[in-house]
């Protein structure tokens, strides 16, 4: 697309790529210093991001990375400094990351990254699932979820206020393919829009690595102090679950970003931890993460008895809204839960995470429920089945493929 006239539709909706959206919003953020490695399906990001400084339309630092355990670090290291930055990843690229992104949490750094979810071999898969983020959940993280392109831009813009007022290293997850390389109407803020609402970053004096005040940055730490310093960590984490749905109201009043794509149905709750869509009392709740609500909202508006079930879409998966998400379960008889990854010789991730908070407070059944591993489509006729599967009395996990 022609670079002047992407410049004049800013602010307005267009016909986006995800990954072009995604770009688009990261250049008008205008972060000092990017890093990446190409992965597939995170790769359109950075090519755009690269193609961008390759024709002088940005001021930041591209640096090329021979892996992305490099440009993990490079981001690291350039964060230490005091600058903006920001990284993209996938799949077997976050596994190679691990370390580095075990560290930007422990050290406190304010990264922002996107993750193209894919699944993770072997056998070898290109295609999307949640596995590759579940995988690092425990990072220290705080991790977002977007079900569509217009989320995804919000959420990468609120994600460096939050990084940068927390202290916390922010992970915005996309579906790959299903939002990466897929088009959908979007609008994206342009650099002045963007900046009243989040200024250039200024960091706090002690907090980065600077000649004239040395510090040290994750330094060695003996068992007499390890467990505070990772309390503190957990703590911060934890109470950040207000932060965020604080940011969520300030950008919406700034912005005034509704979702370009039509909306099947209304929400009842909405802020920057969870969406809730359906009645207070519903039979039953289906819950998940990601792209796939907008497939289960299609399924449920169709149906004739739809006041009998409510969506629960997690849009903080860490820290996670233990309080917000007990509210809306409370109510139901059965609750479904769409995992898009599992935890081996467990169950799904997040139904593990609802089971576990629900234990001794809600005696409503919970169920696991295994679907769209390696890319597998997930269709109105899978979710129908979920409906009618739980109400079932056997609660094992279950795979559904068709």
């Amino acid at each position: 697309m022609n670079f002047k006239k992407e410049k004049q539709q800013l602010n307005k909706s267009q016909i986006l790529e995800g990954s072009r959206a995604i770009a688009l919003t990261i250049k008008n953020i205008a972060p000092a210093v990017i890093s990446a490695y190409p992965i597939t399906p995170q790769t359109h990001i950075v090519e755009d991001l690269a193609k961008f400084k390759a024709d002088g339309q940005v001021d930041y630092e591209y640096i090329r990375a021979e892996s992305e355990f490099a440009a993990a670090s490079i981001v690291l290291g350039a964060s230490a400094t005091g600058v903006r930055v920001y990284s993209a990843t996938s799949s077997q690229g976050l596994l190679l990351m691990t370390e580095v992104v075990y560290n930007i949490a422990g050290m406190r750094l304010p990264i922002v990254m996107t993750c193209a979810n894919r699944a993770v071999s072997a056998p070898i898969n290109i295609w999307n699932d949640q596995q590759d983020v579940m995988t690092i959940r425990d990072a220290g993280w705080i991790l977002l979820f977007a079900e569509d392109h217009q989320e995804a831009v919000n959420q990468h813009i609120m994600a460096y206020k939050l990084a940068e007022q927390l202290k916390l290293p922010v992970m915005v997850n996309v579906d790959g393919f299903i939002l990466t390389h897929s088009y959908e109407p979007v609008i994206i803020p342009d650099t002045k829009l963007i900046k009243k609402y989040l200024p250039n970053y200024k960091p706090i004096a002690g907090q980065y690595l600077n000649t004239e005040n040395p510090v040290t940055l994750g330094s060695l730490v003996t068992p007499t102090h390890y467990m505070e310093i990772r309390q503190e960590l957990h703590n911060d984490l934890i109470n950040s679950l207000e932060i965020i749905k604080k940011e969520f109201i300030i950008f919406n009043s700034k912005f005034k970003i509704q979702n370009s794509k039509f909306n099947l149905l209304k929400p009842k709750i909405n802020n920057g931890l969870i969406e809730y869509t359906g009645s207070k009392n519903p039979e039953i709740i289906l819950v998940a993460i990601g792209s796939v609500i907008g497939t289960i909202k299609d399924t449920i508006n169709k149906l004739p008895n739809s006041n009998n079930v409510g969506i629960l879409k997690i849009k903080c998966f860490r820290p996670f809204p233990e309080k917000e998400i007990l509210q809306i379960l409370k109510p139901a008889k059965y609750i479904a839960v769409l995992d898009k990854s599992i935890s081996l010789g467990q169950m799904g991730c997040l139904a593990s995470d609802i089971k576990a908070i629900c234990q001794n407070k809600i005696k409503t059944k919970i169920q696991s429920f295994i679907v769209g591993l390696g890319g597998r489509d997930i269709t109105s006729k899978m979710i129908i089945k979920i409906i009618k599967e739980i109400k079932k009395s056997n609660d094992k996990v279950k795979f559904i493929g068709k």
